[in-house]
């Protein structure tokens, strides 16, 4: 079963099969994991893969009554199907979030129409339900952007095993460049991705969705090579072994980069700060990170990498020289206001 490939699929035929997953297991108790996948028409690695899923559903959004299942490699068993099988009942936060979110869903371009009625069906219960919370979730409402018909596009050609085209903003490069990918799947961790072949690098790479400024289904079936896909659980940026290291000190202003950066190590410093160690394909990516620092935090190695930041905050230092640092004269008359106020207070 390990190391097989999955084949790619697309976020709302997951979540139907997830769905009739639940229903499937309660009724099969120790039911075995080949004979599971075969009823679905899916491998047994996509098979655990969704049973990786499950345990974090239930029927509450604070994550108490969390689904209880799992799996030896050869059955399956679910330990509390009674626990979760008694009635639904929301808090006015979770139903007001469970609306608004049905509601944005319905609105989703490529959904489909199908998908879309039978959405609108459960939200007119869940209303009917809700009763005045229902009035007041009325009054907030979820807009997708450019994304969601990015989202839309992407879905449609997982689904349809088409090449896209992409203009995408890299913010380590800063530069748009112009790709054809071979989309394998769709991944939420924070933000939205495309997890992809692209054929430009002839590697496997991942995609924000919000960055790709702009997207074209292509005639050309998609024809990603058969790779294993990486476990996310651990968080999208799992650097390798072998990546370069880089090593940042930062004040205590900058203790966060520990925080948001996936790292080797991090050792307290005398002054409160930290010196972190972490590996990244791309250290000039963290260029950035040296700029946003400022005074909170330096990059210390390579030291290619530590001069090119010193550099690009010097040329941002001169792009100020010969600006005169005055107000404007409104602002100056409404300086001395104020301080004539101070002086007679």
């Amino acid at each position: 079963m390990a190391g097989k490939p999955v084949r790619p699929t697309n976020a709302i035929d997951q979540t139907r099969r997830m769905l009739s997953l639940v229903t499937y297991l309660k009724e099969r108790p120790g039911a075995r994991v080949e004979d599971v996948a075969r009823a679905f028409g899916i491998t047994e690695d996509e098979l655990v893969s969704d049973l990786d899923v499950l345990p974090m559903c239930g029927t509450s959004f604070r994550g108490g009554d969390l689904l209880d299942i799992d799996t030896d490699g050869e059955r399956i068993w679910w330990h509390n199907p009674d626990d979760v099988a008694e009635p639904l009942r929301l808090a006015a936060d979770e139903a007001t979030a469970l609306l608004v979110a049905a509601r944005a869903v319905s609105t989703l371009p490529g959904l489909r129409e199908s998908d879309r009625q039978a959405l609108l069906r459960a939200t007119a219960k869940v209303e009917t339900a809700a009763g005045e919370t229902a009035v007041a979730s009325a009054r907030l409402s979820v807009t997708f952007e450019s994304e969601g018909g990015v989202f839309a596009d992407v879905d449609r050609a997982i689904s349809e095993r088409r090449r896209l085209w992409i203009r995408y903003y890299s913010p380590a490069r800063d530069e748009v460049t112009e790709r054809e990918i071979d989309p394998i799947r769709l991944v939420s961790v924070g933000h939205t991705y495309v997890e992809a072949w692209c054929r430009r690098s002839e590697a496997r790479r991942t995609f924000r969705l919000d960055r790709v400024a702009e997207i074209k289904i292509l005639d050309e079936a998609s024809a990603p090579p058969e790779i294993e896909l990486r476990d996310l659980s651990e968080g999208l940026v799992q650097p390798a072994a072998e990546d370069p290291e880089v090593v940042v000190e930062v004040g205590p202003g900058g203790r966060w980069v520990a925080e948001y950066y996936p790292h080797d190590s991090a050792d307290e410093l005398s002054d409160g700060g930290l010196r972190i160690t972490l590996r990244t394909p791309e250290p000039a990516s963290l260029r950035r990170l040296g700029l946003r620092l400022g005074r909170d935090g330096r990059i210390v190695s390579p030291p290619d990498l530590a001069d090119s930041a010193r550099l690009a905050a010097r040329e941002a230092l001169a792009a100020y020289d010969g600006v005169e640092a005055q107000d404007p004269p409104r602002a100056r008359a409404q300086d001395g206001r104020h301080d004539r106020q101070e002086q007679e207070l």
